[in-house]
């Protein structure tokens, strides 16, 4: 995360103030941009100004007029799509030449046809999807993994340093989204092999927590293993990023994988392990989650 002071003050918006944009939308304000809101639920957006200043407005639209760079995380490639060239969409409030940066986990399709219908209409688009989850969010501390054009970039990435640690251009439209997979079946296949690793170590009755202060120092350890093995060990599972947008993820990168004839049998089999998640009404669980289906299967 870079200085906020050495960055000049901009007119911004951003759209969509969930658990990972409320926070986001922050980090700008806090560095000290001029920062319009928008959210679905409009109460949402009145507690985000009440606690951080800017304003608010009703329609992406409304927040995107005069406002240089347009940022939005929301929830699918439909609601992308709302936002952006839907009735009262971004795209009709945004100037010629405003950049509109895109933070949903979505996919690359949706990313290459938003930045043509951009591109029509003399606006720049990049797809940045994040990772770091609310953590990552709440401290500044995310990674973006950025699809665009270089000027594009280089315009926006001091403004989106206000809660990254690290962003980068990954190559045209799409690539920032295709990045992303790779990084959500990284995480699918860390999570199922810690969930195995610790079950094994607790019905062999040993220390689960003493196993997991010996292998975290070795080739073993992972983000995962740091932030999840003992609230795993604990069975602690209400927090965190959900099995319902994992598994929206997992189905993006099956698609993916099957477009390009990339074989995904680990991601298939663990995107299985979260419907069984899912089924005992765990949706909004955890990704550490899959642990339960093996202490309590």
């Amino acid at each position: 995360m870079s200085d906020s002071t050495d960055v000049a003050s901009r007119k911004i918006a951003f759209l969509g103030l969930g658990v990972m944009g409320y926070h986001m939308a922050g980090h700008l304000a806090k560095a000290g941009h001029d920062v319009t809101v928008y959210n679905r639920t409009g109460s949402k957006a009145a507690r985000w100004t009440e606690e951080f200043g800017g304003s608010r407005a009703t329609t992406p639209a409304e927040a995107a007029a005069g406002n240089g760079i347009v940022f939005a995380c929301v929830g699918n490639d439909d609601d992308v799509r709302s936002v952006t060239v839907g009735a009262d969409g971004a795209f009709e409030g945004m100037d010629s030449g405003a950049v509109f940066v895109d933070h949903t986990t979505a996919s690359a399709d949706v990313a290459r046809e938003l930045a043509a219908a951009a591109a029509e209409r003399g606006l720049g688009f990049m797809d940045a999807p994040v990772s770091g989850g609310e953590a990552g969010a709440v401290n500044g501390v995310l990674t973006v993994m950025v699809g665009g054009g270089q000027a594009e970039f280089e315009r926006c990435r001091p403004v989106i340093d206000a809660y990254a640690r690290a962003v980068t251009l990954l190559g045209p439209a799409g690539s920032g989204q295709l990045t992303k997979m790779a990084n959500q079946i990284c995480i699918a296949g860390v999570v199922q092999g810690l969930a195995e690793a610790l079950n094994l170590a607790q019905r062999s009755g040993l220390d689960a927590r003493l196993v997991l202060d010996v292998i975290s120092k070795g080739a073993a350890q992972s983000w995962q293993m740091e932030n999840r093995g003992t609230t795993m060990v604990d069975d602690e599972f209400d927090f965190g990023f959900a099995v319902d947008w994992m598994r929206k993820d997992l189905d993006i990168c099956l698609a993916q994988g099957h477009r390009v004839g990339a074989l995904l049998p680990l991601t298939a089999l663990v995107n299985e392990f979260y419907a069984r998640v899912q089924a005992r009404d765990g949706g909004r669980w955890d990704t550490s989650s899959l642990m339960r289906l093996l202490t309590t299967p």
